[in-house]
C-alpha cells in the first residue's frame, strides 16, 4: 500500500509540474504580444483651455495644432514625469517633443508672442479701452473696431489696413508683401489666392491678432525654410502657443572652440547677405538683435530664431506708405508696446544697418580671444570697424566678403558640421 501511494504522490508531482510549465510558456507567449499599456489606465495631461490660451480665442493665434496637443503627439520634455504635469504657464518658451507615428520623436520648441503677464496686461487694456470694464469678450470688443471693421469687408489685404500696427514686418508695407501674407497664411486651408475670400470672420481677427502681437510666426510661414529662408519650420499653433523647429540660441556657443565659433560667424555674414541680395528682391533688416536672435539646430546648421524683430523693405515695389501715414495708432498698435513709442522711419534703413548690430552685439562675443595673432588682431580690428559704422565708403557685401576671408580658413571639416559633412571634404568651397 505504502509503495503505491508513493508512486501517486510522484505521478501528481510530475502533472503540477507539467501544469506549471504550461502556464508559464502561456504568459509569456501573451506578454509578447498584449500592449505594455493595456493592464493600466492611459495617463494623460490635464491641459487646460487657460495654459493653452484657447480660452482668449478667437483673440489668438491659431487653432491648427490643437489635435496635436491633446493626443499627446507632442509632449514638454522637462516635464515628462509619472504624473505628465504641464509646466508652469507663466514661461515665454518650451522645451518639447513632436511626433507624427508616436514612434519616432523629433524636439521642437513651444512658445509665446509674449510673456503671459504682457498677454494679461494687453487684454486687460483691451476691455479697459473700448468697453469700460476689467473683464470682457476679448473678440466682441475688438469686433467692434473700426480697423477690424474695415477688415471684414475688404477682399484684399491693403497698406491702409495694416498702417499703425507696430511689428517691423509691416513698416514699410507693399502690396506684393501682403499678398504673400494672405496667400501663404497657413493657419486657414490653402486657398493659394491673394484675395482674402477664404479666410472666415474669425481667421481674419486671428490673423490681425497676430500681426499686431508678434509677427514672428507669420514670418515662419510666408518664407518657409524648405525654400532655402533662413527660419526654424513652423509646425503650427493652438491658442496662444506656437510651435516651430528647435534650435539652441547663439548664446550657448560663445565659449565655443575656434573652428565652432568661426564657422557659426560665417554662417551668420551668409544670412545677412542673404536677407539683402535674394531672389525675390526683399531686402530684410533687424529692429534689434540679442543672444537669442539667431538659434542652431543639431546639425549646425544656423537660423533665425526670432523674426518677431525683422523688417523687410520691398525693393521691387517700394513702400506704398509714406511715414506721416504709419502714425495712426488704434487698440491693435498698443497690445505689447508703449502707444507712444515712435516708428522707425523707412527711409532711415541704410544697406549696413543689421551688419553693424550684428558687430556691435554679437560677432564681438562669438569671436574675442579664440585665434591667434596676427589673424584675432585682424579680426578684432574689422569688428570695431564695422561697429562703428565703418568710416569709409565699402560696400556691405564687400565689407561682409573681408570678413569671411579672414574666417574661412579657420572652420574643419568633420562629422560636428553636419550639415555640410562629408560634401565639405570633397569641396573646394570650404
Amino acid at each position: 500500500m505504502g509503495h503505491w501511494i508513493c508512486c501517486f504522490c510522484i505521478q501528481v508531482a510530475e502533472l503540477l509540474m507539467l501544469l506549471l510549465v504550461l502556464a508559464l510558456n502561456c504568459n509569456s507567449s501573451t506578454a509578447a504580444t498584449a500592449s505594455p499599456t493595456a493592464p493600466h489606465a492611459k495617463l494623460s495631461y490635464s491641459f487646460g483651455r487657460t495654459f493653452l490660451g484657447l480660452d482668449k480665442c478667437n483673440a489668438c493665434i491659431g487653432t491648427s495644432i490643437c489635435k496635436k496637443f491633446f493626443k499627446e503627439e507632442i509632449r514638454f520634455d522637462t516635464w515628462l514625469s509619472s504624473h505628465l504635469k504641464l509646466p508652469p504657464s507663466y514661461l515665454l518658451s518650451y522645451l518639447g517633443n513632436y511626433t507624427d507615428d508616436t514612434k519616432s520623436w523629433r524636439m521642437v520648441d513651444i512658445t509665446r508672442l509674449t510673456t503671459k503677464y504682457q498677454h494679461d496686461r494687453a487684454d486687460k487694456r483691451i476691455c479697459t479701452s473700448l468697453l469700460k470694464t476689467k473683464t470682457c469678450s476679448l473678440e466682441h470688443a475688438l469686433r467692434r473696431t473700426p480697423r477690424f471693421q474695415k477688415w471684414l469687408r475688404a477682399k484684399r489685404l491693403t497698406p491702409d489696413l495694416v498702417q499703425g500696427l507696430p511689428s517691423p514686418l509691416l513698416r514699410c508695407p507693399s502690396q506684393r508683401l501682403l499678398d504673400r501674407i494672405v496667400r501663404r497664411y497657413a493657419e486657414v486651408p490653402d486657398a493659394g489666392s491673394i484675395y482674402m475670400d477664404h479666410l472666415t470672420d474669425q481667421d481674419k481677427l486671428r490673423l490681425l491678432y497676430t500681426l499686431s502681437v508678434n509677427s514672428h510666426p507669420i514670418l515662419l510661414q510666408i518664407f518657409p525654410d524648405v525654400e532655402g529662408w533662413p527660419f526654424p519650420r513652423y509646425l503650427g499653433s493652438c491658442g496662444r502657443l506656437v510651435v516651430s523647429a528647435s534650435t539652441r540660441p547663439l548664446r550657448d556657443f560663445y565659449d565655443a572652440d575656434p573652428e565652432v565659433a568661426a564657422d557659426l560667424a560665417l554662417q551668420l555674414l551668409a544670412v545677412l547677405r542673404s536677407m539683402g541680395t535674394n531672389d525675390l528682391n526683399y531686402f530684410f533688416y533687424f529692429t534689434h538683435v540679442n543672444a537669442g536672435t539667431f538659434g542652431v539646430f543639431s546639425n549646425g546648421h544656423l537660423f533665425i530664431r526670432d523674426a518677431s524683430t525683422l523688417g523687410i523693405i520691398d525693393k521691387e515695389e517700394g513702400n506704398q506708405l509714406i511715414d506721416s501715414q504709419q502714425e495712426y495708432k488704434d487698440i491693435f498698435s498698443c497690445l505689447t508696446v508703449d502707444c507712444q513709442s515712435a516708428f522707425v522711419s523707412c527711409n532711415s534703413i541704410r544697406e549696413k544697418h543689421s551688419l553693424v548690430m550684428v558687430c556691435q552685439e554679437l560677432l564681438p562675443k562669438l569671436l574675442k580671444g579664440k585665434f591667434l595673432q596676427p589673424v584675432q588682431e585682424k579680426i578684432d580690428s574689422f569688428l570695431q570697424h564695422c561697429a562703428s559704422g565703418f568710416a569709409d565708403d565699402r560696400g556691405i557685401n564687400k565689407a561682409i566678403a573681408e570678413l569671411a576671408e579672414l574666417l574661412k580658413p579657420l572652420r574643419s571639416c568633420d562629422s560636428r558640421f553636419a550639415y555640410r559633412y562629408p560634401d565639405c571634404k570633397y569641396s573646394d568651397k570650404y
